[in-house]
């Protein structure tokens, strides 16, 4: 049946809006020819969408005729103030952005081990207030959170997980109640995962793993451009693969054994040293991606072509298991070692994978690294931001 004119009027609304976000400012003429739609249309859903204060005249086109049509017409941005949240063990990072995704203010805080969970909440929304207020943001419209641990795909919310610190979940509940702003949680590999497909190196890719390789190890699934969280939400927990090379096996509550004893930061760390390599970086990333960098950047050197390829043995095993599993065709190496590692390692942990496996899959080094986390939580709120902002109109 055809659809009633209100429900028209959204879909040509919503069309339109995604075209402005895509394409940037365009004329009436060019939305015209974009859409598909009547001059007369677009004329109508150029003022509704004006009146509703969600897209403005930004400027004029080249064209020489003057008029209506010669109008630039581009998205509030600043319609809404979108949050985005890194949680980590050791620490918060926060960017702010307006509702087209422009970073407006960053801000981090390490918080220590023996802070206490009341303390180290308020250190938390406090960083945030202060990023939305030099953004100059009266309000955050939505926040998206990207955290370690488990997502409840029943209710969305971050479950209590053994090794993470209380206050991540208090930290949930807090913003919710401060802020005037939806607040909604992810797993932090997830978003890393979301980032890389849509800016990252997975953009091609509609059916691919990520590998996070920072202070600990996860795994994200995305098999037909859906991320895939599992009947629990714990989808990718590849830190608790049972490996050989081990020498002993993870619990239920403790992933040493598991995969993460090859190839968490502490691990690498320790192999690096194996290798007599030393390197010094930030002080907010993992010493392994300051060790791996280093060695990348050096691949004449015996020693770093060592450790890089014995780094590739032990990244391979885990990868050819997930590979076997689904099949996915691609595989990112993130997080911040997996950045750091960038081509060099991606190679070698490809080439040991065309000989342990019959699958074929391609590896490829992350261009976000330790960002990507922040990069999804935006994608995310921005998200869904607009799906709110972008709705049927009440005409």
């Amino acid at each position: 049946m055809p659809a009633s004119p209100s429900t028209a009027r959204a879909i040509n609304d919503r069309l339109a809006l995604r075209l402005l976000q895509q394409e940037g400012a365009l004329t009436a003429g060019q939305l015209k020819q974009l859409t598909g739609l009547s001059r007369p249309t677009v004329a109508d859903l150029v003022e509704r969408l004006t009146a509703a204060g969600l897209i403005a005249v930004v400027g004029e086109s080249g064209e020489q005729r003057r008029g209506p049509n010669a109008r630039l017409y581009g998205i509030v941005a600043d319609r809404a103030h979108l949050g985005a949240l890194d949680v980590r063990t050791e620490g918060v990072s926060v960017v702010v952005s307006d509702l087209l995704g422009t970073e407006l203010a960053r801000a981090s805080v390490p918080i220590a081990d023996d802070t206490g969970t009341g303390p180290a909440v308020e250190q938390a929304v406090a960083l945030v207030e202060r990023a939305a207020k030099e953004a100059g943001a009266e309000r955050l419209h939505t926040v998206g959170i990207g955290a370690p641990g488990l997502i409840d795909p029943a209710t969305g919310e971050l479950r209590d997980s053994s090794g993470l610190p209380e206050w991540h979940r208090r930290l949930v509940a807090a913003l919710q109640e401060r802020l005037p702003a939806r607040v909604t949680v992810e797993n932090e590999t997830n978003l890393a995962a979301l980032a890389e497909q849509r800016e990252g190196a997975a953009r091609d890719r509609d059916t691919f793993v990520l590998l996070w390789l920072g202070h600990g190890t996860g795994a994200a699934v995305v098999l037909d451009g859906r991320l895939r969280r599992g009947a629990s939400g714990g989808t990718g927990e590849i830190g608790f693969l049972p490996v050989p090379g081990t020498g002993a096996l993870p619990s239920a509550t403790d992933c040493e054994g598991g995969f993460h004893s090859l190839a968490g930061s502490a691990a690498i760390a320790r192999l690096a040293q194996e290798h007599g390599l030393v390197a010094a970086g930030p002080a907010h990333e993992p010493q392994a991606a300051a060790l791996v960098r280093a060695a990348a950047a050096t691949p004449g050197s015996p020693r770093s072509a060592h450790f890089l390829d014995t780094l590739a043995d032990r990244l391979a095993i885990g990868a050819a298991a997930v590979v076997a599993v689904l099949d996915p065709g691609c595989v990112v190496l993130a997080g911040e070692v997996g950045q750091a590692g960038g081509d060099a390692l991606a190679v070698r942990v490809e080439e040991r994978l065309v000989r342990m496996s019959p699958l074929p899959a391609e590896v490829r080094a992350s261009t976000l690294g330790g960002d990507a986390v922040l990069r999804g939580a935006l994608l995310t709120a921005r998200d869904g931001a607009q799906d709110e902002l972008f709705g049927p109109s009440p005409r």
